[in-house]
């Protein structure tokens, strides 16, 4: 019976922490806030020592921005001027001056589309140190240098000791580092970027944990800066099976409405329901499957995809155009934190 599986053999792979953390439900040593910026929605969760043991992830301030597109040129200005005010608010949580050094850390394979958000981003950040050594430097921009360490599969190195040997020798005040990670929402991939001062976890995202890097590791900031571009296959069941129940809860409350049968079934928006069906409804419609909880739900379809190595990370097929994007949105926005004379016509 589904009740009956070990959950430890099944875990679910998310770096999102509002896939961790419910708003709805009080937490202590957990706070969380909301504030709508046009239709952009931007929340903060900020966890202290406290609430790190009850949730299970670092203690820190966590921004998760939260979009519907990019692609135009309207909207990317306007999810940039989001991602600005938002990391330079971390920044400045953080102590952080404008003639300390930056180390930019772009994580990923540069290789695997999904994965090198990282990379992108780097090709569009400017870089200063050179300058600075030669003190050829004009006033408004930070010393900043940038590294991509690639992926402990192609270097064999363990991606924290080559940040490490890289800090030892640059000696940066602060640390930003880029990944693609995770998430438990198919709404959430390429459409929401998150930005803490926790640090990150490499690969944690794919069930390939690496060494974290963080403050505790570095002994400086380190502002990680990630856009979810995967989802488990187990996700997307998920999240088809909850759409197809607010499916037929709006079905029930509009069966007798006339405006149903000018809307063809293509086109109706069933999700602004507020409507969630009953338990016997559930049961009635889906059977057995429909009087399992959240957790035996998903216990049950990692059971069933697991054996068969089924449950796949997917990414959607215009990844390649958004990352793209992405890497230029995030690479803007860094530039124009950290240095206030730069300009760009992007």
């Amino acid at each position: 019976m589904a009740h009956e599986i070990d959950l430890k053999n099944y875990k679910l792979r998310t770096d999102i922490i509002l896939d961790t953390v419910d708003p709805n439900i009080e937490n202590r040593g957990i706070t969380h806030t909301s504030v709508n910026v046009g239709d952009i929605l931007v929340e903060e969760v900020n966890i202290n020592k406290f609430g790190e043991k009850s949730c299970g992830k670092k203690a820190g301030l966590y921004k998760t921005i939260t979009f519907k597109d990019i692609t135009d040129k309207d909207n990317f200005k306007k999810v940039e001027e989001v991602v600005i005010n938002n990391l330079r608010n971390i920044l400045t949580n953080n102590g952080i001056k404008e003639n300390d050094t930056c180390l930019v850390i772009g994580l990923g394979n540069p290789k695997s589309t999904p994965d090198s958000l990282g990379p992108k981003v780097i090709e569009n950040v400017l870089v200063t140190k050179y300058l600075f050594d030669l003190g050829e430097v004009e006033e408004g921009y930070m010393n900043t240098s940038s590294f991509i360490p690639n992926v402990t599969g192609v270097t064999g190195i363990e991606t924290k000791d080559l940040i490490s040997g890289i800090v030892k020798v640059v000696k940066p005040d602060f640390i930003i580092v880029i990944d693609s990670l995770a998430s438990l929402s198919i709404s959430r991939v390429n459409k929401t970027i998150q930005i803490t001062d926790a640090g990150i976890l490499p690969g944690g995202g794919v069930g390939n944990n690496r060494k974290e890097l963080n403050k505790d590791t570095f002994k400086i900031p380190v502002i990680a800066i990630g856009v979810p571009t995967i989802v488990d296959a187990l996700t997307i069941v998920y999240d088809t099976f909850n759409y197809m129940k607010k499916k037929f809860s709006y079905n029930i409350e509009n069966i007798d409405s006339s405006k149903l049968k000018f809307v063809d079934s293509m086109h109706q928006n069933y999700l602004d329901t507020d409507r969630e069906l009953s338990k016997e409804e559930e049961e009635k419609i889906l059977g057995m499957v429909g009087t399992l909880d959240e957790e035996e739900f998903k216990s049950l379809l990692l059971e069933v995809l697991s054996p068969l190595d089924y449950n796949l990370m997917v990414t959607p097929k215009e990844v390649d155009f958004i990352i793209e994007k992405l890497g230029l949105l995030i690479g803007n926005a860094i530039n124009k934190v950290l240095h206030k004379a730069y300009n760009t016509t992007n």
